[in-house]
């Protein structure tokens, strides 16, 4: 291995990791329960660092990333640095811990990103290769590597899904108008983010009041990605979907789940039933469904992240009761004008603890994410 200073060696570790990081994106939302992690075997012996194996957790979790990227470097992997996105694993299922796989490869150093909070892992897997003799360097571009897998995080640590709120707001800062549905608020590469930002989630969710009014389909309508539309859901405490919505309509080829409470119609549930609808039992507090139990009853059927999509006041429920991980705006050139639904917040007004992450430009459009720690 090359002689470098430290900050020489910190530097390279933090490109490397910034580069798995980016692999990890790949599978993002295809890996089920387990996170999309992304994995880099580098080799350095004395001239210029060569990536010899390259690892992103398989589409639906398995095998894990540090396992593909071990298969594709082969003996080069021997003498290599590994950088990993996410503390390897360190429990027995069907397959030995990502861990004594690194071991046996005989890696001889390791660079982790973020810490896993799996009780089954947090520690143990930088162990198991620290009492092997090899360097572990821990944390380089943590907080990068946790944003990228925050909803497995989200889940891990508050028993939820990550919760993403997406709005779009007018120049004048509205949503939209009542009684005029769906209006174009933002440009066509916006509605195509918003249509990836989808792609990449466990699961969409809107108020009845919204899937009424707009009468939604909320699905991927990307060419080549329609299969990455995820689950649909609308709080609809007493059943109202119509069974000629768009969402009804679609129920049998995108899965639709309804959050209805016990005093929801039994005929009406199943008439939706028979359309291809599923039900989400849930509670009534305070006139409508109860977030914190739905989330948890979510995450139980191992969903990592949802994406809020409205309207106003399902939007304000979220953000109210402190279930909002990251807000997404889109601005608009559009003036919607007197008469218009007010946005529940905007770039001015984040709740405490925000942070700004990112923002970008397309065509007239400004869109700006906000995260607060995982």
């Amino acid at each position: 291995m090359a002689t470098r200073t430290p900050h020489e060696q910190e530097a390279l570790d933090r490109r490397y990791m910034a580069a798995a990081i980016r692999l990890s994106r790949k599978h993002s939302g295809l890996t089920s329960t387990n996170p999309a992690v992304g994995t880099l075997i580098v080799r350095d012996d004395g001239g210029s660092p060569v990536i010899v194996g390259r690892g992103v957790t398989a589409v639906g979790g398995r095998p894990h990333a540090e396992t593909e990227a071990l298969a594709e470097a082969g003996k080069l992997a021997r003498g290599a640095t590994a950088y990993v996105t996410l503390e390897p694993c360190a429990h027995h299922g069907r397959t030995p811990p990502c861990a004594n796989a690194l071991v046996t490869a005989g890696v001889v150093r390791v660079v982790g990103g973020a810490s896993d909070p799996d009780e089954r892992v947090s520690g143990k897997g930088y162990a198991i290769l620290r009492q092997a003799g090899i360097e572990v360097v821990e944390r380089v571009l943590a907080e990068e590597a946790a944003d990228a897998m925050a909803g497995y995080l989200t889940r891990s640590l508050n028993k939820r899904p990550e919760v993403t709120l997406k709005l779009a707001l007018s120049q004048d800062g509205m949503i939209g108008k009542p009684g005029e549905g769906q209006i174009a608020i933002t440009g066509e590469v916006s509605r195509r983010q918003v249509h990836m930002m989808r792609a990449v989630s466990d699961a969409i969710l809107v108020g009845i009041g919204t899937a009424i009014a707009d009468d939604p389909e909320l699905t991927v309508r990307l060419p080549g990605l329609a299969s990455r539309s995820p689950a649909r859901i609308v709080l609809d405490r007493m059943a109202r979907l119509p069974l000629t919505s768009k969402l009804v309509l679609t129920a049998r080829d995108v899965p639709l789940l309804i959050a209805a409470c016990a005093e929801a119609d039994p005929q009406r549930k199943a008439e939706l039933e028979r359309a291809g609808a599923g039900f989400l039992a849930t509670e009534t507090f305070d006139g409508r469904v109860a977030l914190p139990e739905l989330l948890e009853d979510l995450a139980a059927k191992g969903m990592a992240s949802l994406l809020v999509e409205g309207g106003a006041i399902t939007a304000k429920h979220f953000l109210d009761e402190g279930l909002v991980d990251r807000i997404v705006l889109f601005r608009g050139a559009v003036v919607i004008g007197e008469g218009g639904l007010a946005a529940p917040i905007d770039e001015d007004h984040m709740p405490a603890g925000f942070r700004l992450l990112r923002e970008a430009t397309y065509g007239d459009d400004r869109v700006a994410e906000w995260a607060r720690p995982i």
